[in-house]
C-alpha cells in the first residue's frame, strides 16, 4: 500500500475506536436522541464534505480544464463560492417549513433524499459522454443545495428540544453533536478524497451519496424509538387543508421544490446575480429581526435577538476566511505545498481531513473545559468566545504566511508541517465560535421562531461563503498559464491576499467585537 492508503486505513480504524468511546463515555450524561442525530449527520456531513472536497479539483482539472489554468480558477472558485453560500442560504426557507407545516423529522428526512438525489447525479458525469454536461452538474448542486436546506438547520435546532434552555450540559451537547459534523467530514475528505483524486472522480461523487443514503437509515430506523413527541408536524390538519388552488401546504412545499431547482441551477451561473441577491436578501432578514428585536413586548427577549444581530456580522467574517479550506487554499496545497512523504505524494484533497481529525480529538476536550469552567464561574462568555475563534483563525494565517515567506524552497513549495499548524490553530478557533454559535441561538431566540433565527444563522454562513468566493478569486492568476510558470509565481499571490484577508481583516473583527464583550453580555440577560 501507499502513504495514502496507510493513512485512509488509520483514519477508518480511529473512527472505528473512537466514536464507541465517546458514545459510552456520554451515554449517562445526555438522552440517547443526541446520539441518533449525531449519527444521521456524521454520515450527511459524509456526503457534503466527500464531496465538497475533490470539488474544486474536479472544476479546474475536468469541467473547465480547456480553459487557461487561471481562468478555470476564477471560474470554478465563483462557482464554488455561489454553491456553498447557496447551502446556507436554503436553510432560512427550511427552518420555516419545519416550524410551521412539516416539524422537524419529516424535513430532515425530505432534505436527506433530495441530497442523496444530488450527489447521484454528479456520479453520472462518470458517464464519457456527459463529463462536461453542464446542466446535469448544475441540476446535482441544486438538488444538493436544496435537501441541505431542509436538513441542515432542523437536525440542530431540533437537538436543542431536548434540552431545557439554559441546561447546562446544552454547549457540551452541540460540542459532541459537532464532532460528530467532523468524524463524517474526516472519513469523507480521506475517502471521497482518495477515490475522486486517485481512481475516478465520479466514484468519489457516488461514495458521498452512499454516505447519505447511510444517514437517513440511521435518522428513519432509530429516530422513533427515542425522538418520543418531539419533532412532528406542529398541525398536521392544517398543513393538510386546501389553501391555494385547490393545494394544501404539504403540497405548495414539494411543487415550490421542484420549482426552485432550475432556478438555483441558473443562479449557480450568475455570479453577480447571486451576489446582490444575497445582500438584498441578507438586508431583508436582517432588518427583520432588527424590527422583532425592537418591537418586541418583552426587552429581555428583544435584547437578546439584538446579541444574535450583531454577532451576524462577526460570524460571517470568521466563515469568508474558515472557508477558503476547501477552495483556494486546496489549489494553494496543490501547487505550492511539499506534499512528498514517505516515498510517495499525498493528494491535496486529503489535507482538508485535518481540521475534522483535531475536532474530533479536540471537541471533547472543549466540552469538558466549558462544562468545568461553568461550575467554577469562570467560562468565557458566548461574545468572548467569538472573540476568541477569530484571533485563533488569524493566527491561523500568520502560520501559513511565515511558512511560505521564511521556509518555502527555491521551487516555491511550501513545507506541510505549516499547514498541520495552521489547520490545528483554525480548529481551535472554530470549536470557540462555532458549535457555541448554535446552541446560542436555541438559547436567545423567542420560541416561536427559533427555526427562523436558526435559518438566519446558516444566512450569515451564506454571506461568508459568497465573500469566500470572491477571496479566493483574488488568488486566481488569470491568462498565466500556472503549469509553466511553477508554484513560485504563484505563491506570493496566495499569500498577499492572506495578509490582507486573513490577518489584517480577521484581527480588525476581533479587536472590534473586544470592545462590544460587556454590551452584548448585558443585553444576554443571564443567558451565557
Amino acid at each position: 500500500m501507499d502513504v495514502t492508503q496507510w493513512i485512509l486505513l488509520i483514519g477508518w480504524i480511529f473512527v472505528l475506536v473512537w466514536v464507541p468511546i465517546v458514545i459510552y463515555s456520554n451515554r449517562k450524561v445526555h438522552p440517547a436522541a443526541l446520539f441518533v442525530l449525531f449519527g444521521a449527520e456524521m454520515w450527511e456531513r459524509f456526503s457534503y464534505y466527500g464531496m465538497r472536497a475533490i470539488l474544486t479539483l474536479f472544476m479546474v482539472k475536468v469541467l473547465f480544464a480547456d480553459l487557461q489554468a487561471g481562468s478555470a480558477d476564477a471560474r470554478a472558485l465563483g462557482i464554488y463560492g455561489s454553491y456553498t453560500s447557496m447551502v446556507y442560504l436554503f436553510p432560512v426557507v427550511g427552518g420555516l417549513v419545519a416550524d410551521r407545516i412539516f416539524g422537524f423529522r419529516k424535513t430532515v428526512l425530505f432534505g436527506g433524499i433530495l441530497m442523496m438525489l444530488g450527489h447521484f447525479t454528479l456520479a453520472l458525469q462518470g458517464i464519457p459522454a456527459l463529463e462536461d454536461n453542464l446542466l446535469i452538474f448544475f441540476t446535482a448542486l441544486a438538488l444538493i443545495i436544496t435537501g441541505n436546506g431542509y436538513f441542515k438547520p432542523n437536525i440542530s435546532s431540533f437537538l436543542g428540544k431536548f434540552y431545557d434552555q439554559d441546561d447546562p450540559r446544552k454547549d457540551g451537547a452541540f460540542t459532541i453533536f459537532y464532532m460528530g459534523v467532523n468524524i463524517g467530514a474526516f472519513l469523507a475528505t480521506l475517502t471521497c478524497g482518495y477515490v475522486g483524486e486517485r481512481i475516478n472522480w465520479h466514484y468519489g461523487f457516488g461514495l458521498a451519496g452512499i454516505g447519505m443514503g447511510l444517514g437517513l437509515i440511521v435518522f428513519w430506523l432509530l429516530g422513533p424509538r427515542v425522538f418520543g413527541e418531539k419533532g412532528l408536524p406542529p398541525d398536521p390538519k392544517d398543513a393538510s387543508k386546501p389553501v391555494f388552488a385547490g393545494l394544501s401546504k404539504n403540497a405548495l412545499v414539494y411543487i415550490g421544490t421542484i420549482v426552485a431547482l432550475p432556478i438555483i441551477a441558473s443562479l449557480l451561473n450568475l455570479d453577480e446575480m447571486m451576489s446582490t441577491l444575497l445582500l438584498v436578501l441578507s438586508f431583508g432578514v436582517i432588518g427583520y429581526l432588527i424590527y422583532s428585536a425592537v418591537t418586541n413586548e418583552n426587552k429581555v427577549e428583544g435584547q437578546r435577538l439584538l446579541v444574535i444581530i450583531v454577532l451576524f456580522f462577526f460570524h460571517a467574517v470568521f466563515w469568508a476566511l474558515f472557508e477558503q479550506a476547501g477552495g483556494s487554499l486546496t489549489l494553494f496545497t496543490d501547487r505550492n505545498v511539499d506534499r512528498s512523504f514517505l516515498g510517495g505524494e499525498i493528494p491535496a484533497s486529503i489535507f482538508q481531513s485535518l481540521n475534522p481529525f483535531y475536532i474530533m480529538v479536540l471537541a471533547p476536550l472543549f466540552s469538558w473545559i466549558w462544562i468545568t469552567l461553568n461550575k467554577r464561574k469562570m467560562e468565557p462568555s458566548t461574545p468572548m468566545k467569538f472573540v476568541l475563534g477569530l484571533a485563533q483563525l488569524g493566527l491561523g494565517f500568520l502560520v501559513i504566511v511565515l511558512g511560505a515567506k521564511l521556509f518555502a524552497d527555491s521551487d516555491g513549495l511550501v513545507p506541510m508541517i505549516f499547514l498541520f499548524f495552521m489547520y490545528l490553530l483554525h480548529t481551535t478557533g472554530e470549536l470557540s465560535l462555532s458549535p457555541v454559535g448554535l446552541s446560542m441561538i436555541t438559547k436567545l431566540s423567542p420560541d416561536k421562531i427559533v427555526g427562523f433565527v436558526m435559518g438566519a444563522w446558516f444566512l450569515s454562513i451564506a454571506l461568508a461563503n459568497k465573500a469566500a468566493g470572491k477571496i479566493g478569486e483574488l488568488t486566481a492568476t488569470e491568462g498565466v498559464d500556472l503549469t509553466a510558470a511553477g508554484p513560485l509565481e504563484t505563491l506570493n499571490i496566495y499569500t498577499d491576499t492572506y495578509i490582507t484577508w486573513g490577518i489584517y481583516v480577521v484581527f480588525g473583527a476581533a479587536a472590534v467585537l473586544l470592545l462590544l464583550v460587556p454590551v452584548l453580555r448585558k443585553w444576554m440577560h443571564g443567558i451565557h
